[in-house]
C-alpha cells in the first residue's frame, strides 16, 4: 500500500490532537463566558438568568466609558509610538558599521514581562519618586487622568520598540539588493530612497507589526493593573483591567463576562477589518 492514502485516511487522526488543545483551552472557555454574561453570578450561587441585561448595563456604565477611551489611546499610542520609533532606529541603525551594537541597549527591556517593567518603573514614575527628582518638578506622574494613561504609554513603549526595531531589521534584511542599488544610481539618497523604495517594499512586514500592536494595545492589562490599578479611582483603566475589576474585585461574573464577550468582539473585528483592508490594498 501506498503512503499517500495512508496520510489522506488518517489525517484527520494527525490534527484532531490539536484541535481538541484548542477547543478545551480556547473554545469552551469563550462558550462559558457568554453564558455567564447572560447571566447574573457572583461565582458561588447558582447563575441566575437575565438575558441582554449585562449587555444594556455596557452603555449607562461612565467607568466602562472612560476605561473604552483610555483603550482607544492605548491602541493608537501602540500603533504610532512603538512601531514609529522602531522603524526609525531600525533604518537609522542599518548601514552603521556595528548597528547591531546600537541596538541592544532597545532589545533588552523586552526581556522584562510587563508585570516586571510596571514595578522598575513604579518608583521612577510616583509622585515625589526618581523623575520628579531628575527633572525638578513635583507632578503626580500616575495620579492624574489622562496623564497618567499617556505616561505608562511612554513606559510601554520603552519595552516595546526593542522588539519592533529587531522585526523591521529583518525586514530590511529580507529587502532585494538591486532595486535599492538602482534607486542610489538614479541619485535617490535620504527620505527620497526610503520613501519611494524601501517603505513600499517593507509593507507587508510593517502590516503585521502594526496589527500585532493593534491587539496588544487593545487587550492592555498588566502595565496598568500594576502601575495604578485603574485609578485613581477608575480613571486609568482599560476594558482589560474593567474586565477584571467587575469579575475577580467585585465578584459580579455575569457583567465581568458582558465585558470580555464585548472585548474580545472588538478585538476580532477590528483583526478582521485591519487585515481585510491590508489584502485589499494589496
Amino acid at each position: 500500500m501506498s503512503r499517500a492514502p495512508m496520510l489522506g485516511r488518517f489525517r484527520y487522526g494527525y490534527v484532531a490532537p490539536a484541535a481538541l488543545l484548542v477547543a478545551v483551552l480556547l473554545y469552551a472557555p469563550f462558550v462559558w463566558t457568554a453564558y455567564l454574561s447572560l447571566t447574573r453570578y457572583d461565582g458561588l450561587e447558582s447563575p441566575v438568568w437575565v438575558g441582554l441585561g449585562n449587555f444594556a448595563k455596557l452603555f449607562d456604565d461612565a467607568a466602562l466609558l472612560t476605561s473604552t477611551r483610555n483603550t482607544l489611546i492605548w491602541v493608537i499610542g501602540t500603533m504610532v509610538l512603538p512601531v514609529g520609533l522602531g522603524l526609525l532606529v531600525a533604518v537609522l541603525s542599518y548601514d552603521l558599521k556595528g548597528g547591531a551594537w546600537y541596538r541592544v541597549p532597545f532589545m533588552l527591556p523586552y526581556a522584562l514581562s510587563g508585570a516586571g517593567l510596571a514595578m522598575v518603573w513604579s518608583p521612577v514614575l510616583s509622585h515625589g519618586g526618581i523623575a520628579n527628582l531628575l527633572l525638578g518638578v513635583d507632578t503626580a506622574f500616575l495620579q492624574e487622568a489622562p496623564a497618567n494613561t499617556f505616561a505608562m504609554l511612554a513606559v510601554w513603549t520603552w519595552q516595546q520598540l526593542g522588539v519592533n526595531t529587531l522585526l523591521f531589521v529583518v525586514g530590511l534584511q529580507s529587502i532585494p539588493r538591486e532595486p535599492i542599488e538602482a534607486a542610489r544610481l538614479d541619485g535617490a539618497s535620504g527620505w527620497r530612497l526610503f520613501r519611494h523604495v524601501i517603505w513600499p517594499l517593507m509593507r507587508p512586514l510593517t502590516a503585521v507589526v502594526v496589527g500585532l500592536a493593534l491587539v496588544a494595545g487593545l487587550k492592555t492589562f498588566d502595565i496598568v493593573w500594576v502601575l495604578t490599578q485603574g485609578g485613581p479611582g477608575r480613571n486609568s483603566e482599560t476594558l482589560a483591567v474593567t474586565m477584571y475589576k467587575e469579575t475577580f474585585v467585585a465578584s459580579d461574573y455575569g457583567y465581568g463576562s458582558a465585558v470580555a464577550v464585548m472585548l474580545t468582539v472588538v478585538t476580532g473585528l477590528a483583526s478582521y477589518l485591519y487585515l481585510r483592508r491590508q489584502v485589499t490594498a494589496t
